[in-house]
């Protein structure tokens, strides 16, 4: 009788959800219209695809591709997440994505959430487009008046085709002629109000591509994000080896130091990442300016450089120490983390993060694969201290025994709860579910969801005497929450 009362309580709570989530998903699909992009008013997909791209495309990009030109062909509203490990391939999926708009004649923006991950996109997708006749610019809050004048005149004769920018793309002063896809990457790092404000830059609402390299667990993508149509980018080019990873302690400090010795000598370059910029009195946590004095005294001039990268930098300090080691001016880099996500640079092969029990698994997967960018094998190396607590041990543990992107997500939704799924929590166990648990229940999950359909199908509006009651309970789940079902 226990097992089966529980039963109920999780069928009940998950299938409101779910009813929910469906039958938003329905109204958009059957409402809100979309630019169609069927007409190739100009060919830049095609020469870039064929002319720019210097590697052959993994079989999963181009099926997700094929999934996007059939959204933007269908006269409705495309809201997609596109999920993808860390290189795999997402950024040249978003540019072709945008050239689909500037084909049928209109504009297209990439929405990143830090200026080092623009101006990254921006160099990379500058070479991509060099040559073709597209036009594309920068826009980040250090961008000088000067050019941000040439931008906005650019945007609003509908002469600049493609915007890369931070937060600063959905300012009101920032107007587009005809923006017909909006492309936003690393999307949890915004907020849904930030996003959904670029709702407002048309009266017919553009294209909508959101992508995390932070996989999502399949029971929290088909509640979290169950009004959005999912694609998954599950193949990494060739030639890419995995990633060693290795979880040492600072008695083994000298014993890292000279594998890097080693690396550097073969001509590699490595990573050296903080939590903290300065000492903190509340932790015992490593800190990157005592740690860039310690590297200077075991790595000094002139038979080594190390250039450093924090967020306290001015923007042009930043670009300078990231220019230096894209171009091997530096061997070490010395950073906390807003090398995160966008830094790409092939060479380096050794990323060691300090006092790695400070980070949480998604954030230690996304800073590993800044290595394993190349050809050359590639390691992460993880500092501890020796004393761990149960938690930080499993997700050591984790790092160490699996580069597995969706595997590690399924142990972080076990070890971190997730979250409130409608409002705006990102992690711990604050939402609605009293019973239930996405990281358990995911077989009764898919169920409830079939069911709901089920039921959507055979009365899309929930007009039928019958369904009187669900009404009743949607208006009560939806009584205190924010609509944002519109938008990832």
């Amino acid at each position: 009788m226990l097992r089966q009362a529980q039963y109920r309580i999780k069928f009940e709570e998950l299938f409101i959800i779910q009813l929910n989530i469906q039958k938003a998903k329905l109204h958009r699909h059957s409402t809100v219209r979309g630019f169609v992009f069927d007409r190739k008013k100009d060919n830049y997909l095609k020469e870039c695809f064929h002319k720019k791209i210097p590697f052959k495309m993994t079989g999963a990009q181009t099926r997700v591709l094929q999934e996007i030109r059939a959204d933007v062909c269908s006269g409705r509203q495309m809201n997609r997440l596109l999920q993808g490990d860390v290189g795999s391939g997402k950024t040249l999926v978003a540019l072709l994505t945008m050239l689909m708009a500037v084909d049928n004649g209109y504009q297209a923006c990439l929405m990143v959430p830090t200026e080092v991950l623009a101006q990254q996109h921006y160099r990379s997708l500058s070479k991509l487009l060099d040559g073709i006749g597209v036009t594309i610019r920068l826009l980040t809050g250090s961008t000088k008046q000067r050019e941000r004048t040439e931008i906005d005149r650019g945007l609003r004769d509908g002469s600049l085709n493609i915007l890369v920018g931070t937060h600063a793309l959905i300012e009101e002063t920032v107007v587009f002629k005809n923006l017909g896809m909006a492309v936003i990457d690393e999307q949890h790092r915004f907020g849904v109000e930030q996003r959904a404000k670029l709702w407002k830059k048309n009266e017919l609402a553009p294209h909508i591509l959101v992508m995390t390299a932070t996989p999502i667990p399949r029971t929290l993508a088909m509640t979290l994000y169950g009004d959005l149509d999912v694609s998954v980018i599950d193949e990494l080019p060739k030639g890419r080896s995995k990633i060693i990873t290795r979880h040492y302690t600072d008695a083994y400090r000298l014993k890292v130091y000279g594998f890097m010795r080693k690396q550097i000598e073969e001509g590699h370059q490595v990573y050296i990442v903080y939590p903290l910029i300065s000492e903190s009195e509340k932790t015992d946590l490593k800190d990157l300016e005592d740690g860039y004095d310690r590297i200077t005294r075991e790595f000094p001039t002139p038979d080594y450089h190390v250039a450093v990268v924090h967020g306290r930098m001015k923007p042009d300090q930043k670009e300078l120490g990231m220019r230096l080691f894209e171009k091997n001016d530096a061997q070490i880099m010395v950073a906390t983390t807003v090398i995160e996500v966008g830094v790409d640079v092939p060479n380096a092969t050794v990323i060691v993060i300090e006092s790695a029990e400070r980070f949480g698994l998604s954030q230690l997967h996304q800073l590993r694969g800044r290595v394993g960018r190349g050809s050359a094998q590639s390691y992460c190396i993880l500092m501890t201290k020796p004393n761990l607590s149960e938690n930080a041990y499993s997700r050591i543990s984790t790092m160490v025994n699996s580069t597995d992107g969706f595997e590690i997500s399924e142990t972080d939704l076990k070890l971190r709860g997730p979250g409130d799924m409608e409002g705006k929590q990102q992690s711990g166990f604050a939402f609605d579910l009293k019973m239930a648990s996405l990281s358990q229940d995911g077989q009764l999950i898919q169920y409830v969801r079939d069911i709901a359909n089920e039921i959507l199908d055979d009365d899309p509006t929930l007009e039928k005497p019958e369904n009187g009651l669900l009404v009743k309970a949607l208006k009560e789940f939806n009584r205190d929450k924010v609509d944002y079902g519109n938008i990832s």
